[in-house]
């Protein structure tokens, strides 16, 4: 019953049981079956709360952002065509706000921030629908309006679910508001536990990369150093220039070449040329130590190669005798 009463406060008319029938297999492991049915009515009622609701048009000044952060930063060319198509055809979607719980007279909205952000830039009203949700219901919807939009990064969801659960929400809450299992929440709280804030925000949203090529560039940041590595190409001019994709990806290079280990430069004995008199042949040899290579050239090349290789037993026997000789006068 008490479930039923807590519902009822945020999402109106209890909603139907036949909601439940495609739940996702995570959803019943590691609570309670009542707390998860719960959330899950929750996150379903999150994506209707704007039907058969009252549409208002609000004064945008009056609206503060919702508590919880969920983009790393606006595309401003991307946005200046959002607010061009909503300057020419309208606001066509509403933003859902709730009475701000702090300020009296304001409102924060819980999704449709770009929204907002145009209608004021633009010097018009924004239509909204004004809904008294808890902060449980408030996360949910501004999460999934996010996932079902397709609009945030990886990256971008990845850091509000680690913002979600700095301000100890569950893990249960923070799936449902993602829509993601315990396996890829999980994925996507160790790349922001082991990426720097820093390198984060310095490359930006970064909206066509993906979960494997962060999970590369974690691996990449936990070898000795790579931090620093790191740290100076972000504070370089031309890596702000760059957009974000390309900025990730200028660092994720960087990091894998400093990876490969650095060969040193041979030795002058190490490589060299030869040629009798007659310069009939010529030899190039290079040694690394664990290997010999012999080039010839020239004239006679091919028969003294010929030559060499028919007769590697007798020098390599007489390499052997000259080996001893030496040690034993030293």
């Amino acid at each position: 019953m008490a479930r039923k009463n807590l519902l009822a406060s945020i999402t109106g008319p209890t909603v139907d049981r036949s909601l439940h029938e495609a739940r996702s297999d995570y959803a019943t492991r590691g609570a309670s079956r009542s707390m998860m049915l719960s959330i899950e009515e929750l996150a379903e009622s999150a994506k209707r709360l704007t039907d058969g609701e009252t549409i208002v048009a609000l004064d945008p000044n009056l609206l503060d952002a919702s508590f919880v952060a969920d983009r790393i930063e606006d595309d401003e060319e991307e946005f200046a065509l959002f607010r061009e198509g909503i300057e020419k055809d309208g606001q066509l979607q509403p933003i859902l706000v709730r009475p701000h719980p702090e300020r009296e007279g304001r409102y924060m909205i819980v999704f449709g921030h770009r929204r907002a952000r145009a209608a004021r830039e633009i010097g018009i009203s924004v239509r909204a629908v004004v809904k008294n949700v808890e902060e449980i219901a408030h996360i949910i919807a501004q999460g999934q309006e996010n996932t079902r939009r397709a609009d945030l990064s990886f990256i971008e969801k990845s850091l509000f679910a680690a913002r979600l659960q700095a301000m100890g929400q569950s893990k249960d809450t923070i799936k449902s508001a993602l829509s993601v299992d315990d396996t890829l929440l999980s994925r996507m709280l160790s790349v922001t536990e082991i990426v720097p804030a820093s390198i984060i925000e310095a490359i930006g949203a970064a909206k066509t990369i993906g979960r494997d090529r962060w999970e590369e560039l974690k691996k990449l940041l936990l070898r000795p150093g790579a931090a620093g590595q790191a740290a100076d190409l972000l504070g370089s001019d031309a890596f702000k220039e760059l957009d974000t994709p390309a900025r990730f990806n200028q660092l994720l290079t960087q990091l894998q070449r400093a990876r490969k280990p650095v060969r040193p430069a041979p030795t002058p004995d190490a490589v060299g040329n030869w040629s009798p008199s007659d310069k009939r042949v010529a030899a190039s040899y290079r040694n690394t130590g664990k290997a010999f290579s012999l080039s010839l050239k020239s004239k006679d090349a091919g028969e003294f190669g010929h030559y060499l290789s028919s007769n590697l037993e007798a020098l390599y026997q007489a390499f052997r005798e000259a080996k001893q000789r030496n040690q034993a006068g030293d």
